[in-house]
């Protein structure tokens, strides 16, 4: 107990300046010059400054984030099309870094605690979904990574521990532990891990469901120790601990056959003459933009892993105006690309619109999207773009429709300004 003394030699006790509590009524009493302040009135006055501060009051040294909007505006110019699932990704892009930027807020919401949205992005092969996930972290400035859920197995054997994923992310973040904890991690043909039967089974699925379970943990946050420059942990090896719990995952698969599953529940199956017909492509394409959580789990996932992924998204099956626009719109646009790459042999590259048109045939025959594109574009320009540099009279050189379809030259518009068929 503190006291003090009096003028007439009694001891007084100590009490708070401020409530009156003496020092056995407290905890403790901090002395000042004068005076004293309870440990009850410190809690109190904090309280009182807390809720007194303004609700969004950001660290100093925080960068701004881009609102939904801007967010959906900046992809726009890198992927086209795909305008539903684009801002779905700005908003839970959005709402994730409001969630870190909360833990460092003053508000009086400090005993909510915002959970974490991963992703889930549904569609078929080459419709912008690696693309998208890229865009948004440069969009962000944060690290990215691309991890394939195929060479993943569970933990103790052969192929890579879940955890591993994490090792692309701290190296693309310079073993910045910091930097990689609010970086993004795409995780490619998710599709791949279902549970491979719903019946028991007397080997182990060690690609699908045991993955799956030892998913669960990273996507919700978890300390994760990873080995510096990969590969598989032994006993002696010293490990980087990376905090997921401030991750972004963004899945991605082409889901082939959850359009059944999606048409059994919405249509059930008739007998004799009332039968339902089968749907045309683009109607079983459409289907995967109605998927519940329970069509995901006849698809073979587990009920904790789709819990895990509460935005969920699906693209659009590419149309051939879509990839005729991929081809010219965006910043990064394969015209433009080769346009760069010719310039700088001092040749303008220019395509007809017919060739344009010409290209997108002959790619949405190959069935695998916007990839496609590139294919075919290499295949026609490989071998003009092996003569072109050879001659130095061209200025331009003019892609026409029958050099798509029947490898004819292309047109050459020399420095004389005479067009011609010379072989490029």
């Amino acid at each position: 107990m503190s006291t003090s003394t009096t003028d007439a030699g009694h001891p007084e006790e100590l009490h708070c300046s401020f409530c009156g509590r003496t020092s056995r009524e407290v905890t403790s009493l901090i002395a000042g010059k004068g005076a004293y302040m309870c440990d009850i009135c410190v809690q109190n006055s904090v309280e009182i400054l807390r809720k007194n501060q303004p609700a969004t009051t950001l660290r100093s040294d925080q960068k701004s984030l881009p609102k939904p909007s801007e967010i959906k505006r900046q992809l726009d110019t890198y992927v086209i099309g795909q305008t539903n699932a684009k801002q779905v990704l700005s908003v839970a892009v959005y709402n994730h870094y409001k969630r870190i930027q909360a833990q460092e807020l003053v508000s009086p919401f400090d005993d909510v605690e915002i959970e974490k949205s991963n992703i889930l992005l549904l569609g078929p092969t080459g419709t912008g979904k690696t693309l998208l996930a890229q865009t948004l972290a440069r969009i962000l400035d944060v690290p990215f990574a691309i991890a394939d859920a195929t060479t993943l197995t569970e933990a103790g054997y052969v192929g890579d521990d879940v955890e591993s994923i994490i090792v692309n992310l701290l190296q693309n973040a310079e073993y910045n532990v910091e930097k990689a904890e609010r970086g993004i991690i795409y995780l490619d043909e998710i599709d791949k891990i279902t549970r491979k039967s719903d019946s028991a089974s007397i080997t182990r699925d060690v690609s699908g469901e045991g993955v799956q379970q030892g998913l669960l943990k990273i996507l919700e946050g978890t300390v994760a120790g990873v080995p510096p420059k990969g590969g598989r942990k032994h006993p002696e090896q010293p490990l980087i601990y990376v905090n997921t719990k401030n991750i972004l995952f963004i899945c991605g698969g082409a889901f082939e056959g959850l359009d059944k599953i999606i048409e059994r529940r919405k249509k059930p199956s008739s007998i004799g003459f009332t039968a339902s017909t089968s749907n045309s492509l683009e109607e079983s394409a459409a289907m995967i933009h109605d998927v519940e959580p329970d069509d995901l789990m006849r698809f073979g996932f587990i009920p904790e892993f789709i819990g895990r992924l509460p935005v969920v998204t699906a693209l659009n099956q590419l149309s051939a105006e879509a990839m005729l626009d991929i081809l010219v719109s965006p910043k990064n646009a394969l015209v433009k690309q080769y346009q760069k790459l010719l310039l700088l042999e001092g040749i303008q590259l220019e395509f007809e619109m017919d060739a344009l048109k010409a290209i997108v045939n002959r790619a949405k025959d190959r069935k695998t999207g916007a990839r496609a594109l590139r294919g075919v574009m290499e295949e026609i320009m490989n071998p003009i773009m092996y003569g072109l540099p050879d001659q130095t009279n061209v200025r331009k050189c003019i892609i026409t429709a029958d050099v798509v379809t029947r490898a004819a030259n292309p047109l050459l518009e020399l420095s004389d300004q005479v067009i011609t068929k010379t072989r490029a």
